[in-house]
This record gives structure tokens, sequence and C-alpha cells, in this order.
């Protein structure tokens, strides 16, 4: 079973949020070395989607995607920071977090479209979520990324 949890900043525990910041380190820093600044001055402004599932006894996240407001960062609001934690993969624990993130965005900010920057190797997946592609392909931190929107 999966306990979902849409929290602004400050009302994440202290606890969840260091899990949230070690798994954005261990997926977007470790796994797909890329030294860049993960704290980018969002996370206070934005809704953190994270959901958690107990594995072995212990509660474990198991997916996590942070929403910012229009105008934020974008014109549009925008879903970002998106993983699925080593732990996760491959139980489609992922698309089941997209789903849960457009949805909860499309009700915190009615009536906005959403704005992916994604890894150009999940075009296709992002497609079927309804997402376009509206940009080349560019480079970001040695990781080809396309822009989308919804």
């Amino acid at each position: 079973m999966i306990e979902w949890q849409w929290l602004e900043f400050e009302s994440i525990p202290r606890s969840d949020l260091y899990e949230v910041l070690r798994q954005r380190q261990e997926v977007f820093v470790l796994e797909q070395t890329c030294l860049y600044p993960d704290l980018d001055g969002h996370d206070e402004a934005a809704h953190h989607l994270m959901a958690w599932q107990t594995i072995d006894g212990t509660r474990r996240l198991v997916a996590y995607l942070r929403c910012l407001a229009p105008g934020a960062k974008y014109t549009e609001m925008s879903l970002g920071r998106i993983l699925t934690p080593a732990i996760a993969r491959g139980t489609g624990i992922g698309r089941q977090l997209v789903a849960e993130g457009i949805r909860r965005a499309e009700q915190q900010h009615p009536g906005h479209r959403i704005r992916i920057g994604a890894q150009q190797r999940l075009e296709q997946f992002y497609q079927g979520f309804g997402f376009t592609t509206i940009s080349a392909p560019y480079d970001e931190d040695g990781i080809p990324h396309i822009d989308m929107l919804r």
C-alpha cells in the first residue's frame, strides 16, 4: 500500500525531508554523476509529493516530485525532481507518481498548463500523460533534455 503525502515545504517532517534530499542526491548527483546544485532555491515555495511504502518493516520513500506554482520558474506551473529510488524501480510507481502529481497539481493550480524539463530518453513516457515536446534537445549537466508541455 502506498501512502501519498502532498505537502508544502514547511509542513514536511524533518526526517521525511532528510530522506527526500538524500534520495535526490542519490539519484540525481551520484547515480547520474551530475555535479549540480540540487538545492536551487525553489523547494521552499513548492508543494512536494511523496510516496511512502513499508518494505521489510521499514517505511521507505518510493517516489517523489515537486510542483512549482505558475510564475515560480516558468510561466506555467511545473513538475520537477521526479524520481523513483532504485528499490522501487520496475514496480509501476513512476507512472503512479506522474499521474498523481498531475492530478494534485491541477487541483492546486486549476486552469494552468504544466511544463517539465525531461530527460530525452523519457520523452515517450511523458507523452503517455499528454505532454508534447516544445524544444529541441539540449544538454543539462551532461544529459540530453527536452522541454515538454501539457
